[in-house]
């Protein structure tokens, strides 16, 4: 019985001597999640200019999608919007602060223009699916770690928005780490807009009776150098009286009609020869301008050329900065006509920013 005793103390004495130590208690172990600084795409099929309710756009109206702007210019009240994805793998709640930038170069400091919205309806990748790479690793939606936001940026007044901008959206995290997406896009913000105007409709002393031809006029897109302002041209005009109280008549009355005018345009290959209006000489009649309530939309004006149908305009009737477009008018003076000079009138050209 003793020896049993003694075996048994024995191995309690043992088991005592059992020391434990770990690691993750002072020494051994260090464990720091990275601080991932958020990284920013745009979805490319979500940028969209929306008309505004000021000046209806050439096709569209208020909070439309402005379809017919081709080019990077917008002016004040108009928005762009897009939509970007917004990716911290710190976890989506660790976003701060989701903005469109401006800067007036890529090195220049930029300032924040208007914030981004947070989309509750984000469940993927949406245009981005199979896109996005962490290395050479394609990543999935993570609906904890990834975010989608609309970015919408109203076009100020010229006084604090014009000229041309870098314009992109930007995230930053809790921890001061910020990224933007790699599309930066040049906007030009409410670019002057204005026409030229070289030569003068001058017809000399015409016979009653007789057709003649005007010499050439030339229309010249003079928006803002740099804006890429396209301008759609119109026409229309009024009819002609004699200022000096000659006692006029042609043919009964003094007043000489527009409809004894007619004209002739081009513009590159393009030409008034295809205008519903046009007679064998590729001359078209002009309309009346109409204001007030008899306007019947658009004060009446006729597209200049019409010609090349291209989406929403005439591609011949369309004017790049700076290009030309010419003009020949011809007028058939009825018989009899007398007095005069009928110089009491006007011919009215127009260009609307596309």
């Amino acid at each position: 019985m003793k020896k049993v005793l003694s075996l048994l103390l024995a191995a309690i004495m043992l088991l005592s001597s059992v020391v434990a130590v770990g690691v993750g208690t002072g020494v051994g172990v260090v464990i720091e999640p990275e601080q991932f600084a958020p990284r920013v795409f745009m979805n490319p099929v979500s940028r969209v200019v929306l008309d505004d309710y000021n000046e209806p756009g050439a096709v569209t109206g208020g909070e439309e999608e402005m379809y017919e702007r081709v080019e990077n210019y917008a002016f004040e009240g108009e928005q762009i919007v897009w939509d970007v994805l917004v990716w911290d793998k710190n976890g989506k709640e660790k976003i701060e602060d989701v903005y469109v930038r401006l800067s007036e170069s890529i090195n220049s400091a930029d300032f924040i223009e208007a914030n981004c919205d947070l989309d509750d309806a984000s469940s993927s990748l949406r245009e981005l699916e199979g896109m996005i790479y962490e290395g050479e690793e394609m990543i999935q939606y993570n609906i904890d770690t990834m975010q989608w936001y609309t970015c919408t940026l109203t076009v100020e007044t010229p006084a604090s928005m014009h000229g041309e901008f870098f314009t992109a959206a930007v995230a930053t995290d809790l921890n001061g780490l910020w990224d933007e997406f790699a599309e930066n896009e040049l906007w030009f913000f409410n670019p002057v807009v204005a026409l030229g105007l070289s030569g003068s409709l001058n017809f000399g002393v015409v016979r009653p009776g007789a057709t003649v031809l005007s010499d050439t006029l030339v229309l010249t897109n003079n928006a803002e150098s740099g804006s890429g302002v396209m301008l759609d041209m119109f026409i229309a005009g009024t009819d002609f009286y004699d200022p000096s109280h000659s006692g006029a008549m042609c043919p009964t009355s003094n007043v000489l009609r527009l409809g004894n005018f007619m004209y002739y345009a081009s513009s590159g290959a393009y030409n008034t020869c295809d205008n519903p209006g046009a007679d064998a000489q590729c001359y078209d009649e002009i309309p009346y301008y109409v204001d007030g309530a008899g306007d019947p939309g658009n004060n009446n004006m006729q597209h200049i050329i019409q010609q090349a149908v291209g989406g929403p305009y005439f591609l011949g009737n369309v004017l790049s900065p700076g290009a030309d477009m010419s003009l020949n008018f011809k007028l058939s003076l009825p018989e009899p006509c007398n007095g005069g000079p009928f110089t009491d009138g006007e011919i009215r050209f127009f260009g609307e920013a596309v």
